[in-house]
């Protein structure tokens, strides 16, 4: 298969990937590349974007936890597995269509899958083997900087997962035009970009909560 460049959009639900790839579908044919968005979320009901391909397709979170009698974590754990156990339709679809494209994988946000879960990271190695070259882009919703103990969880959670999947990573801050809404943050804004200052000043704001006592 030629050569494809892209991005797996990776995040907590709600925290707006699917508007991402939205907003980056449409900046990326503005500048005339050659650009397709793939939703890999089987639970994915609502796609403001043009879908090059979508899961559903092969498989759906509704018609699992119908016909299996599962509930939402665990119907869409199935089918992450299914598509990992299936990924020659996935391939056969990209390699006739989608020949040299950038291509946006809209991946679905139960944090299992990208944190230890091998479903994701399986479905990863194959586009490896396909000549995909991927960085992963990791969105946190801005909310969890306006409190210290869910700021901390949010990092966590998110070298957790650049561990799992062994890609090149970019955390990003969405809905940052709403963070003032939420109230004054404890730190600038630029504080919560910066790991190496994780542990400055943090302390006392942990220790005010119920839990850091």
């Amino acid at each position: 298969m030629a050569l494809n460049f892209g991005q797996l959009v990776v995040g907590p639900p709600g925290s707006g990937k699917t508007t991402y790839c939205n907003g980056i579908q449409q900046f990326l044919t503005a500048l005339g590349r050659k650009t397709t968005v793939i939703n890999l979320d089987p639970a994915n009901d609502h796609l403001p974007y043009t879908c090059g391909i979508d899961v559903r397709d092969l498989i759906s979170l509704q018609t699992v936890m119908s016909q299996l009698n599962l509930g939402p974590n665990g119907g869409l754990i199935y089918c992450v597995e299914f598509l990992a156990k299936n990924l020659s339709w996935l391939y056969d679809k990209i390699s006739t269509q989608f020949k040299d494209y950038y291509i946006l994988f809209d991946c679905p946000g139960q944090a299992e899958l990208f944190t230890h879960h091998t479903g994701i990271k399986d479905i990863i190695s194959a586009f490896q083997k396909w000549s995909m070259r991927l960085t992963c882009v990791n969105l946190v919703d801005s909310y969890y900087c306006s409190v210290p103990s869910t700021y901390v969880s949010a990092v966590l959670l998110s070298l957790s997962a650049m561990m799992n999947m062994e890609l090149p990573h970019v955390n990003v801050m969405s809905k940052i035009d709403m963070v003032e809404t939420r109230g004054k943050l404890a730190f600038n804004l630029e504080y919560f970009v910066d790991a190496n200052k994780l542990g400055s000043g943090l302390k006392e704001y942990l220790g005010s909560e119920p839990w850091g006592e």
